[in-house]
């Protein structure tokens, strides 16, 4: 199922691209409250990575980089998780993923092949960036080993609120 989209693209200069991000960096904040009342919740689900991929792929790299990097701090500040000690791997994860997402739905169509690529695209070199931070590879593999319910959701549930939001649009 290939999808074409109409992605925002919105510049730093816009209003709209701090407005959305701010919209987003709220998802970002109640969907991982909602996951942590589940032991492990955080950890399988990964859901603080949710509306940087919808955002990024929705209104472009921008809205997903400024959601990529407010959601884990405001997280981190109001609630302590993540935790400060791994924030940056949590951080390197997020970035990569708001650019990944942002320059494939510019340059591809929508599909769940395409964000699967992201999402693997992102953990992969994400974990590369962890495993540099703690040095310890099987700490470095967590999202791998743990988290693929999150990655799943993020492709498919991310398919759909994306084409949902992009329909709603046109």
């Amino acid at each position: 199922m290939h999808t074409t989209i109409k992605t925002a693209a919105l510049p730093f200069s816009s209003a709209k691209t701090y407005l959305a991000a701010a919209a987003f960096v709220v998802g970002n904040i109640i969907l991982p409250q909602l996951f942590h009342l589940v032991p492990q919740g955080g950890v399988t689900w990964l859901p603080i990575y949710f509306f940087t991929l919808v955002g990024a792929c929705v209104f472009g790299w921008r809205v997903g980089l400024i959601t990529a990097i407010a959601s884990p701090v405001v997280n981190s500040l109001l609630f302590g998780m993540p935790a400060a000690a791994v924030l940056p791997a949590i951080l390197i994860k997020s970035v990569l993923l708001a650019v990944l997402a942002g320059a494939a739905v510019e340059r591809t169509r929508l599909s769940i092949p395409m964000l699967a690529a992201v999402v693997l695209g992102y953990q992969a070199l994400g974990t590369l960036g962890e495993w540099a931070l703690c040095c310890n590879f099987a700490l470095a593999c967590q999202d791998f080993r743990i988290g693929l319910p999150g990655m799943l959701m993020q492709v498919f549930a991310g398919y759909a609120v994306i084409r949902y939001w992009t329909n709603k649009s046109n």
